[in-house]
């Protein structure tokens, strides 16, 4: 979806920085990036790992250097594991929840704090559907993305005023390296299409949006089934 996001802002000429966990797969996106803008301009970029809490200053750093102060933060980056896995490997747990929730707060903090000193911006966040309700198949998974969708109200309730536009993103299943070997279920996204939606919500200054956005209705409906029915179906 980072990736997705990217070519979008690339090809209307905004300028973009990638951060991601893998250097040769960053060269590869950031040449494939740069050929897209109107400008040609390079397309920089730097290791930023959501498991290393380390590097997310220096990464936010060397954005600010290669796009001499940045007015936006896209994070989309996040883990999943199989509620069945999770449920007999507490250390994915462990590292799940880590970078879900903790980690993915302490950089939106960081962001947060370079943003509103600059006089505002927009930060952008990825949490999930799978954070409206507690469902069986994602128990784990689900409980980190109700705690950063909360998060990223709360930014938005606390700092809009002073200029800071928060935008949580929930997509439902989209087709991407993340849900690769899943069976996608009605209406699944497509990455490019679940772009094109986040900027424009991101234009249009959204605090919240579904995507694809059949999604919205899907989980109005999920949330008020009462728990007896809950506790019997398995979706």
């Amino acid at each position: 979806m980072g990736r997705a996001v990217a070519r979008v802002l690339s090809e209307r000429g905004d300028a973009v920085f990638l951060m991601g966990i893998d250097e040769s797969g960053l060269e590869r996106s950031a040449a494939d990036l740069s050929a897209r803008r109107p400008s040609r301009a390079q397309v920089e970029h730097a290791v930023c790992n959501l498991e290393h809490p380390e590097q997310f200053a220096p990464a936010l750093d060397a954005a600010d250097r290669a796009l001499g102060g940045f007015d936006t933060v896209i994070v989309t980056a996040g883990m999943f594991a199989p509620q069945e896995a999770l449920e007999v490997d507490t250390e994915l747990v462990r590292r799940m929840v880590t970078v879900n929730y903790a980690h993915t707060v302490v950089f939106c903090e960081h962001a947060r704090q370079r943003l509103l000193a600059r006089g505002g911006g927009r930060l952008v966040v990825f949490s999930s559907v799978a954070g409206d309700r507690g469902r069986k198949p994602v128990a784990i998974y689900g409980s980190t993305k109700a705690g950063l969708s909360v998060y990223l109200e709360a930014l938005d309730h606390k700092f809009r005023a002073r200029g800071l536009d928060v935008l949580c993103v929930k997509p439902g299943f989209v087709k991407t390296g993340m849900t690769a070997g899943l069976k996608p279920p009605p209406f699944a996204g497509e990455p490019e299409s679940v772009a094109r939606a986040v900027v424009r919500a991101m234009d249009t200054r959204r605090p919240l949006i579904y995507v694809p956005r059949m999604w919205a209705l899907v989980m109005a409906v999920i949330r008020l089934l009462p728990r007896f029915v809950m506790r019997r179906v398995e979706f």
